[in-house]
């Protein structure tokens, strides 16, 4: 059998696949959208398309064959475990599952960076998500091989803040000139605050929309805003729906909350719906981070305009390049 051999791509220096030891994020951890250029961003979702491309013709290949990711999750995951899974096995590599730390060495009382200098012993590069905000920047300090950061409590999901770009880019073909209306749990949705700090490279016009004890943390916004990044709050979404481009709607997170009767109070504060649609652009997309829990309907999902599956896909891809770029193959 003839082995296969990647597509030059002429119009741009990064590729073809490879060994490429001196490229910018070989050997580098991936912990916050804070870590990136508009350059990097370039480099980022050139090699993801490509990605995409050699997914779409040849499904799998060896690129890292022969490397180990270790999937280390000390929260429940299905969406960013299985893409992460997904991503390195479409590469060629092997995947150490250890999802809901309970049973293991950490339960008996093991430290962090104990349990990431054990990994990387066995592991080639180790995704990691957990409760506490930080955790990733400490594994880093601790590890000698890269760690990428699955989302930290409510601090970041850089990851998922690269695909959310990716998928605008993708959908829309631009991220300048548009305006992104972010709606729902903004207080504890790590997802937009960490796709709000990368919209802050770009010209663009952010809305926040979410019920008052949900807001945009204030520290975020007065960040952003010494960024130059144009943003406004409001409490409903019908002041700004005729003039937004990407609706990025998330989920009221439940076990954030330490009072019931707050969540109960919040939790349908936003419902999408095919009549929310009738009064959106023409050409927009939706978006969310997955799962949704009815903020939602069901039947916006044959709506052209709903992305989230696509998006999901999208992930699938950047994933894909970040883990060939941190192991030199990209």
């Amino acid at each position: 059998m003839t082995a296969f051999v990647p597509p030059v791509r002429q119009d741009n220096p990064y590729l073809p696949f490879g060994d490429h030891r001196n490229a910018p994020f070989y050997g580098k951890d991936i912990l916050s959208v804070r870590q990136f250029s508009r350059q990097d961003l370039d480099y980022i979702f050139g090699v993801a398309h490509e990605m995409r491309e050699m997914v779409q013709r040849v499904g799998t290949f060896d690129l890292l064959k022969g490397k180990i990711l270790a999937n280390l999750f000390y929260e429940p995951s299905t969406r960013t475990s299985s893409s992460f899974t997904s991503a390195m096995e479409r590469l060629g590599g092997s995947v150490i599952p250890i999802n809901e730390v309970r049973y293991s060495s950490v339960s008996k009382g093991e430290s962090l960076p104990d349990t990431v200098r054990t990994l990387e012993c066995y592991a080639d590069v180790i995704v990691l998500r957990h409760p506490e905000v930080g955790a990733s920047a400490l594994a880093a300090k601790y590890a000698k091989k890269p760690i990428i950061n699955a989302g930290d409590g409510v601090g970041e999901h850089p990851t998922q803040a690269l695909l959310d770009l990716f998928t605008i880019l993708e959908e829309l073909g631009q991220v300048d000139g548009l305006t992104v209306t972010m709606l729902g749990d903004l207080k504890y949705g790590r997802t937009v605050h960490s796709l709000a700090r990368l919209l802050a490279l770009f010209r663009v016009k952010v809305n926040y929309v979410s019920p008052d004890i949900l807001r945009m943390p204030p520290e975020i916004i007065a960040e952003l805003k010494e960024l130059g990044l144009p943003q406004d709050e409001y409490l409903t979404l019908d002041d700004v729906l005729p003039t937004t481009d990407v609706l990025y709607v998330t989920r009221v997170q439940k076990e954030r909350f330490e009072d019931p009767q707050a969540y109960e109070s919040v939790k349908n504060a936003f419902i999408i719906t095919t009549e929310t649609m009738r009064r959106a652009r023409e050409r927009m997309i939706v978006m969310h981070p997955l799962p949704r829990v009815g903020e939602i309907a069901m039947e916006v999902d044959e709506d052209p305009r709903a992305a989230y599956f696509r998006q999901m896909e999208y992930g699938l891809y950047v994933r894909m390049a970040l883990l060939a770029m941190v192991l030199g193959k990209a």
